[in-house]
């Protein structure tokens, strides 16, 4: 049985569904005035075709040109893309073409930064030092462990030693001169300034009181002069002061800071070295010979590094010691002349102390200077 307008020589078999379909042609018939606007806006890219699948007469040319120039690339040159739809629907077997970008993505220029392998590497060196990290500080921490219990054996120079705890005791009693110093200059200050009240009170008093004003007169002079050499004192006190300050808080401070790092370092050098020793000990085969070669080559980094630092220490406490030396004998000689010509009253000798040691003294309220000296 065969449908009307259909090609000759194509038979349709019988089939439940034969009604439903000719029911779904007669719906495409009618909306064949859709299907031909769809058609003639996108002409460029559909091929169309006849109820038999062939290519209609009038395209015919159209579609060899389109499929010449496909094929010999040139500025055409199109992508073809098949759109999938469901059955029935108007645009089902249009194919639709796309411009064509090539096989291969467009390389680009500059230098490529692979991010990936760069945070990789980067994780991995952090992961390796703080593997370092972690070893080093078991193996001292054990090392002081054993020291504190008496199991472990000790490197010790006798003599730097000494010279090292002689350090501390003097930096501890430096500490306490420096404070009894500071607590005189505190106590002193307050003094001056009191013989300064009293001075104005008495000059108050001498102007008022007419059949007593050369009494209180006396009196004033006598507690304005004390309270200027008092100044001059003060000036002495401070300058000895800040150069104690100076000796205990930077120049020893800084030794004991490279004393620090040379007993860090003996103790780093003690435990590779008793790790090396337990490691002659045991057994010697094929997995204890590159242990012990590793264990020698990280003992020979480290006496190399305790060498280095004992020898720096050595050289820091000796000429530590002759600026001790140096800078005490030139302040406690600038303290004893400045308190023993005060208390003698000897204004013009506590005057040369001062010259001699090139102590410039502040005007009085002058302990800073004011906003329109430092613009």
């Amino acid at each position: 049985m065969s449908a009307a307008g259909e090609a000759p020589g194509l038979t349709v078999h019988s089939h439940p569904a034969t009604a439903e379909m000719h029911a779904r042609d007669s719906e495409s018939d009618s909306e064949e005035p859709v299907m031909a606007e769809a058609q003639a806006r996108d002409s460029a890219a559909e091929i169309p075709v006849t109820s038999n699948g062939e290519v209609s007469d009038s395209q015919e040319e159209r579609f060899k040109w389109d499929m010449k120039h496909m094929m010999t690339g040139g500025p055409t040159l199109k992508e073809t893309r098949i759109v999938s739809s469901s059955y029935g629907n108007p645009s089902e077997g249009i194919i639709e073409a796309e411009t064509y970008r090539g096989g291969l993505k467009n390389a680009q220029s500059g230098p490529v930064v692979i991010t990936d392998e760069i945070s990789k590497n980067i994780a991995l060196e952090k992961l390796e030092q703080m593997k370092k990290w972690s070893i080093s500080t078991y193996k001292c921490t054990r090392q002081v462990l054993s020291e504190k219990l008496g199991r472990g054996s000790k490197t010790v120079d006798l003599e730097l030693e000494s010279q090292i705890e002689i350090l501390r005791e003097t930096k501890r009693k430096y500490e306490n001169l420096l404070r009894l110093a500071r607590q005189m200059a505190s106590q002193f200050y307050q003094v001056v300034q009191t013989q300064r009240q009293l001075g104005d009170v008495f000059g108050e008093l001498s102007v008022k009181s007419p059949e007593l004003h050369e009494e209180f007169g006396y009196n004033a002079e006598t507690q304005k002069l004390l309270c200027k050499n008092g100044e001059t004192l003060l000036g002495a006190i401070n300058f000895f002061i800040a150069s104690v300050n100076t000796l205990v808080n930077k120049t020893i401070e800084d030794t004991l800071i490279a004393v620090k790092q040379y007993e860090n370092a003996r103790i780093e050098y003690d435990a590779y070295r008793t790790d090396l020793e337990e490691l002659n000990l045991g057994p010697r085969d094929a997995v204890t010979i590159p242990k012990i070669e590793q264990s020698q080559q990280q003992f020979q980094i480290h006496k190399e590094r305790f060498d280095k630092l004992r020898t720096s220490v050595s050289i820091k406490l000796k000429f530590l010691d002759e600026n001790k030396i140096k800078v005490m004998h030139n302040q406690l000689l600038l303290f004893h002349n400045a308190v023993s010509a005060y208390f003698a009253g000897n204004q013009h000798q506590l005057e040369q102390v001062l010259k001699q040691f090139h102590i410039k003294l502040k005007a009085p309220g002058s302990d800073g200077p004011s906003w329109l000296e430092e613009q």
